[in-house]
């Protein structure tokens, strides 16, 4: 029995030890952590870019620039874009961030009755692409109306082309 007792205490005495927060406190984590961000300028620059794109395009939209936690940064709304398009740019910023992809991609993906496409502020269709610097994500762009997605994201796409020679020479 003694034993036994002994051998259950050694066990949870080795359990511990190798616990996550054991293990944390061998390899020290910092007390800080630096996330990029990009500057108002530079969200700026992306969404007139945008606007321009899709204005050579012959239709006004709604552009939205939000950071890496998600929130707007640069809202513009072109004079003939409806209001509805404020909220729908927005939430495909939020999706493409959210998920690190273009929403493009995501259109199909979620099609069960219960699927994550429920969740509010999720938008899956094209128009919402991710912003990236130096391999980390620090925020993401969504457009809306025009009369397809696949317009909307070509000007998203215009606008990101037009700050990502200066997101990838900034230093990190």
């Amino acid at each position: 029995m003694k034993k036994c007792i002994q051998t259950i205490i050694v066990s949870l005495s080795l359990s511990v030890m190798a616990s996550p927060a054991a293990l944390a406190e061998e390899d020290e984590q910092p007390v800080l952590v630096n996330i990029p961000r990009m500057s108002l300028d530079t969200a700026l620059s992306a969404a007139r870019a945008t606007i321009d794109a899709c204005r050579k395009e012959g239709v006004q939209v709604a552009v939205t620039i939000v950071d890496r936690g998600g929130h707007p940064q640069v809202v513009l709304r072109d004079v003939l874009a409806m209001d509805l398009t404020l909220a729908v740019s927005r939430d495909k910023a939020w999706t493409a961030l959210s998920f690190n992809t273009p929403t493009s991609r995501l259109t199909q993906r979620f099609t069960s009755p219960f699927s994550v496409a429920k969740t509010p502020g999720l938008v899956f269709s094209a128009g919402g692409l991710p912003i990236q610097a130096g391999g980390a994500i620090v925020g993401g762009i969504g457009v809306s109306g025009a009369p397809s997605g696949e317009t909307d994201e070509r000007c998203a796409r215009a606008g990101l082309e037009a700050i990502q020679d200066d997101l990838e020479m900034a230093e990190m």
